[in-house]
């Protein structure tokens, strides 16, 4: 059965060394900007920010990857922050881009050695086996849902560019006949890893 194109962004699939540990950074948190206008949905990949305010994170766009200065922080999973229109500190699935008195605190899962679900986003692309190894940047069309929160991101080609954020790990062929698993049409289902991303960089793996 042909794979229906239906984005979600990154969902955790496991580590290097077993089952997902949903390794949040929290020593120190992220942060978003309180003057960061672009929404960041749950599952978006997300790197810190090199133009100012700097320190802070921001959503991952399109060609991020092309930079040797724009380097992967982790998955966005969520925030918390003062907001100004309730009067009270909320949690959220996602930024909406305003609404926040002060920074915001973002939960990011940035441990290296994690292992990600995303589904292939180009239409002429099947992911195949011969694609494992290779490196890939994303797409960020269309944009996550406001409604649910979750991401709108997919993978863009596969090629061998070594600032790209991941690196394309393994395809998913089961349960037989689910959207995703079909390997001989495009839009199917991958695991990544993380591959030019900060931690991974201070380590030097």
């Amino acid at each position: 059965m042909a794979n229906t194109l239906a984005p979600f962004g990154f969902a955790q699939w496991g580590t290097a060394s077993g089952p997902p540990n949903f390794a949040q950074s929290s020593n120190p948190p992220y942060r978003i900007a309180s003057t960061y206008s672009t929404a960041i949905y749950f599952g978006d990949a997300v790197r810190m920010n090199v133009s100012g305010p700097t320190g802070y994170v921001e959503q991952w766009a399109a060609g991020d990857g092309g930079t040797a200065t724009k380097i992967l922080a982790g998955i966005f999973v969520g925030c918390e922050y003062y907001s100004t229109s309730q009067k009270k500190t909320i949690w959220n699935n996602y930024w909406p881009g305003s609404d926040a008195t002060g920074d915001v605190t973002a939960y990011v899962v940035d441990d290296p050695s994690s292992l990600w679900k995303a589904q292939a986003g180009v239409a002429a692309t099947p992911f195949t086996q011969a694609y494992i190894g290779c490196t890939v940047d994303i797409v960020t069309t269309p944009t996550g849902s406001t409604t649910t929160g979750i991401s709108g991101m997919k993978l863009d080609t596969p090629t061998t560019t070594v600032t790209f954020p991941f690196k394309v790990v393994n395809v998913i062929n089961s349960p037989p006949g689910a959207n995703g698993t079909d390997l001989t049409t495009a839009y199917n289902y991958v695991v990544v890893a993380f591959n030019n991303q900060t931690y991974k960089a201070l380590l030097g793996v």
